[in-house]
């Protein structure tokens, strides 16, 4: 009886090896590379943005299998703009971001398309890819930051990088507009001991903003507007410091996510 079980044992085994279920996967890995860049199409200057869920989002949909495809899972840009994913499959994708810029992909209410400025392309090997958009607000640094009892004191303006008009132009089509859209609700400046400085790299005890309710802070677009940090950095420490403003208006629209807009970020000593 054992025997029987053995011979019955061996001939299932080799049906399972007959039929592929031992073979080994011999698919290739992914090993195409997207490199991409984000660039005010005014300036030609990198959009900087934060470094994370709050920045510019990439989605990628692979077209090479048909229609009713899902994309592929999403990634993020680097805090000057720049993207890269090195773990990609060969074929035909469809590429668009996300970030504090005019939608590139905008459909009416009915999901109708109104204008698609995503970008299809083949990936294989390294494929460059650059994107031209138009940021909603432009942040400078007014003067050098000052330090004085471990507070820093920076100055910065705001400006729109899209007309109220153009910004409308686009918008409106879309559905369910507002003039709210276009308020200015908060100025950050973030603190941190990371050269990647932001909402993503901060230190909560040193970072600080200004909020600004309605349409408050029309009056003060292109103004100097003096923010300080919080509490007491070290002395004979080195950080770093960003300024950022968003508007009320999220990108992709429905996702609830208000990005921000983000000028370079500067090396301060604290003596």
């Amino acid at each position: 009886m054992k025997r029987i079980g053995f011979y019955i044992l061996m001939f299932a085994l080799a049906s399972f090896s007959s039929c592929g279920f031992f073979e080994l996967d011999n698919y290739d890995e992914p090993a195409e590379t997207l490199q991409g860049e984000v660039v005010d199409v005014a300036t030609g200057k990198p959009v900087l943005t934060d470094q994370g869920s709050e920045g510019i989002r990439v989605r990628l949909t692979e077209l090479s299998w048909g229609d009713n495809v899902t994309h592929n899972p999403d990634f993020y840009a680097m805090s000057d703009g720049t993207f890269r994913n090195t773990k990609l499959f060969k074929g035909n994708y469809n590429v668009r971001i996300d970030g504090p810029f005019i939608p590139l992909l905008r459909e009416d209410e009915r999901g109708v398309p109104l204008a698609d400025e995503t970008k299809t392309l083949d990936i294989e090997g390294v494929t460059k890819v650059k994107f031209e958009v138009q940021p909603f607000l432009k942040i400078e640094w007014v003067d050098e930051p000052t330090v004085s009892n471990g507070k820093i004191t920076a100055k910065v303006r705001v400006t729109r990088a899209v007309s109220e008009e153009e910004f409308r132009a686009k918008i409106e089509p879309m559905g369910g507009y507002s003039n709210s859209f276009l308020n200015v609700t908060d100025i950050q400046l973030f603190v941190s001991y990371s050269s990647s400085v932001g909402y993503r790299a901060r230190d909560e005890r040193w970072s600080s903003k200004i909020e600004y309710t309605g349409s408050a802070f029309g009056a003060l677009l292109g103004e100097t507007i003096t923010i300080e940090s919080n509490g007491t950095i070290p002395e004979g420490r080195v950080v770093f410091i960003r300024a950022a403003a968003r508007i009320n208006y999220d990108t992709p629209r429905g996702s609830g996510t208000r990005r921000w807009n983000y000028n370079e970020a500067k090396e301060v000593m604290i003596p």
